[in-house]
């Protein structure tokens, strides 16, 4: 193993070490959700955003909250509203006057200077205001009265929706739905897990989750992830998944009458970053076939949409992505 390897498998046993423990607390007060806690720790190690769905009660706020505690980062929360205002998130300038009486305007930042924003129940505000996140998710950057304020590093959006229901929500558009890394189904426990978190969670005692990492580790476990080598294989296995889901771009006619749009680009670089990151949580030096096929459904979901044809006929986009992932990955890998 050259030096370079060697050095690589170091740092990633070193972060591994730290992932474990981090996912170890999450689970104490997140019980049952494994897979969510992966998922969710994988976005943050991408560098990404992550949007959680899922029926009311099924912990994605005490989720956001815990990661916020185990990862070492400064957190808010925002309830969305459909009478929140986009100032209500970035902040506004207000008139200040000094000691000596001087007048000027002052910057007030709002709660999206963090490292961790909690978006609760995003899709209940309105379009506007959805809108006021796409700069700050995008480039770490909000823009107010012509100024350039950067936001603090690291910065991550994890924002809950409710699948079910849709009285006074705005579904996000789909340039809002790209920025997020992965989304995120949070499903029901089973008999088992609910009732480990009925005695765990009515006692006069809970669990409490404590701090694993510190900013500038995440931000070094986020570079370590763009350091990871992909081999050949892995790349055209996620070119081929993508491709193959766009409707302008497959040959495939099913696809083709299904889907009304399918991803971009940004669908190809989230799978590039997440199976690194699985596979740095798994420690692993480099990402698998299998690696893809896991994460192909959270990186692919929101970036797609099924057209009222294929509705009509009662198509899930969770099947089509189950078969385009089988097709491109072959059935091993895909199962």
């Amino acid at each position: 193993m050259s030096g370079t390897k060697k050095n690589l498998a170091k740092q990633i046993d070193e972060i591994g070490g730290l992932l474990e423990s981090a996912k170890t607390n999450i689970e104490k007060r997140v019980i049952g959700q494994p897979l969510v806690v992966e998922h969710s720790i994988t976005a943050l190690l991408s560098g990404g955003h992550a949007l959680l769905v899922g029926a009311p009660g099924l912990a994605k706020t005490r989720l956001v909250d815990t990661i916020g505690t185990v990862m070492g980062l400064s957190s808010n929360r925002v309830q969305f509203t459909p009478d929140l205002m986009p100032a209500d998130i970035l902040g506004s300038e207000v008139l200040d006057v000094s000691k000596e009486g001087k007048r000027g305007f002052r910057f007030l930042k709002g709660p999206i200077f963090c490292q961790l924003l909690m978006a609760d129940e995003i899709n209940r505000a309105s379009p506007r205001t959805q809108s006021a996140l796409l700069q700050a998710m995008q480039e770490s950057e909000v823009t107010i009265a012509g100024k350039t304020h950067k936001m603090t590093e690291p910065f991550h959006v994890l924002a809950t929706q409710n699948p079910i229901e849709q009285e006074g929500t705005y579904p996000l558009p789909e340039a809002q739905l790209d920025r997020f890394l992965l989304q995120i189904d949070v499903g029901f426990p089973s008999r088992d897990t609910e009732r480990e978190i009925l005695l765990a969670t009515t006692g006069f005692e809970e669990a409490k989750a404590d701090q694993v990492f510190k900013p500038a580790q995440l931000i070094a476990a986020q570079q370590l992830v763009r350091k990871m080598p992909v081999g050949e294989a892995v790349v055209e296995a996620i070119l081929d998944l993508v491709r193959s889901a766009r409707p302008e771009e497959t040959s495939d006619s099913f696809i083709q009458e299904s889907i009304s749009w399918g991803p971009g680009p940004r669908a190809a670089q989230a799978l590039m970053l997440a199976t690194r990151a699985r596979a740095l949580i798994q420690g692993r030096l480099a990402p698998s076939l299998d690696d893809v096929a896991a994460l192909a459904h959270p990186a692919l979901i929101h970036r797609m949409a099924l057209n009222f044809s294929a509705k009509a006929q009662g198509e899930t986009l969770d099947r089509i992505i189950g078969d385009l992932t089988q097709n491109a990955l072959g059935t091993e890998a895909a199962a």
